[in-house]
């Protein structure tokens, strides 16, 4: 007899059925709901992910085929494809953000167990977008540029443990400075992100906040040199200065500190600009080097979850879907902080699409992936029968 629920039910479990159902309250997601669930909605949505669900008929055609476990998901049966098309066009997104926002929370834990990369204590976030790929002729509100569509998603991602922090999502031309205009962080926050975020007005309102930031400079920036601060010899840095910013339009009042370094494998110099001035030229050129991993996340995202093909074409749709990755890319995020198994994303994606609906720990199966479960318990000694 199985002493454990499917995969796909323990993954589930990381957001609780209470929670949820107070979310589809706040959000009024079932005003005028006939019998379909969100539940059975986000179920879907999800399987489509980890699944590697192409399409609404692959989603729904899936769960039938698994009909007899779906009681542990809560799940009376299989949803039918026109009904979750209809959902996926009117129910609000905002729905998927909450959920995406509480499952967040519970990953924080695991992933402040890590070992920081940096001895400073300063929380470190990245910033950045990347553009998702869409068919103008099918999605006409995701206008990009003349014959292209696209939608955008704004991500900013803590350093430790490689989560995304928070995450808006607009239409391909929407602007990454205003969108971080809009963001408030913490006094103590350290920022990084490229060139593409340069304002000067914003740079001055983040120092008056006393939030760090580090970033490269626009090689046509107008720069005055306050002060040659002292280099190492043999090192990577080859110019260390306080300055000051500013162009015709606007001009800080604050100081910053200026840092070329040079890549001692290609021997290109990068010119960065910061508001710390606590820590070392080398440790702050090394924390601009972590801006990478927000690529390599995003190449992830996209790599081993549903963002290049959609089941909707509904503006209200591609959130949704977009918002379930995210969710996704969070439960497997939080897999590997918790495995003591070496996983890669992509062979965790893998494996775990073929393990959902198996009845097995999810958590020896996360730390021993190939070895066989365990054996059932002997069962109770059949009496031997006499006949008289």
């Amino acid at each position: 007899m199985n002493q454990v629920c499917s995969i796909c039910s323990q993954l589930l479990q990381l957001f609780p059925r209470l929670e949820f159902e107070a979310a589809v309250r706040k959000h009024q997601a079932e005003r005028h709901a006939r019998g379909f669930e969100c539940w059975t909605q986000l179920i879907a949505m999800l399987f489509c992910q980890l699944g590697q669900a192409h399409s609404l008929r692959e989603i729904c055609g899936g769960l039938s085929a698994t009909e007899g476990k779906l009681r542990h998901l809560g799940l009376d049966g299989a949803p039918r494809r026109s009904t979750l098309a209809y959902a996926n066009a009117h129910r609000p997104w905002q729905l998927f953000q909450t959920v995406f926002q509480e499952l967040l929370r519970r990953c924080h834990q695991a992933a402040h167990a890590e070992k920081k990369p940096f001895r400073f204590k300063n929380p470190l976030l990245i910033i950045d977008s990347t553009v998702v790929q869409l068919a103008l002729s099918m999605f006409d509100w995701a206008l990009y540029q003349r014959e292209k569509g696209a939608a955008k998603i704004h991500l900013v991602l803590e350093h430790q443990g490689l989560l995304p922090h928070f995450a808006v999502i607009t239409e391909g031309k929407g602007s990454d400075l205003a969108v971080a205009r809009g963001l408030r962080f913490p006094a103590g926050t350290m920022l990084v992100f490229d060139r593409g975020y340069q304002d000067y007005r914003w740079f001055a309102k983040l120092t008056e906040q006393r939030v760090f930031f580090v970033t490269r400079l626009r090689c046509h920036a107008h720069i005055e040199v306050l002060a040659d601060l002292p280099v190492a010899d043999r090192s990577r840095i080859v110019r260390f200065q306080e300055v000051r910013l500013g162009s015709q339009k606007f001009r800080m009042a604050q100081k910053l500190r200026l840092i070329e370094s040079r890549d001692p494998v290609t021997g290109k110099t990068i010119i960065l600009i910061t508001n710390h001035f606590r820590l070392a030229a080398t440790t702050l050129a090394d924390v601009y080097r972590e801006r990478w991993q927000i690529e390599v996340f995003f190449r992830a995202l996209k790599q081993n979850l549903r963002l290049k093909s959609f089941v909707g074409t509904s503006q209200n749709a591609v959130q949704i879907q977009i918002w379930t990755a995210l969710i996704a890319i969070l439960l497997l995020k939080y897999l590997q902080l918790r495995s003591r198994f070496p996983w890669s994303l992509s062979n965790l994606v893998a494996l775990l699409r073929q393990q959902l609906f198996v009845y097995r720990d999810l958590w020896t199966w996360i730390d021993a992936p190939f070895q066989p479960p365990p054996g059932l318990p002997p069962g109770p000694l059949q009496l031997n029968l006499q006949f008289t």
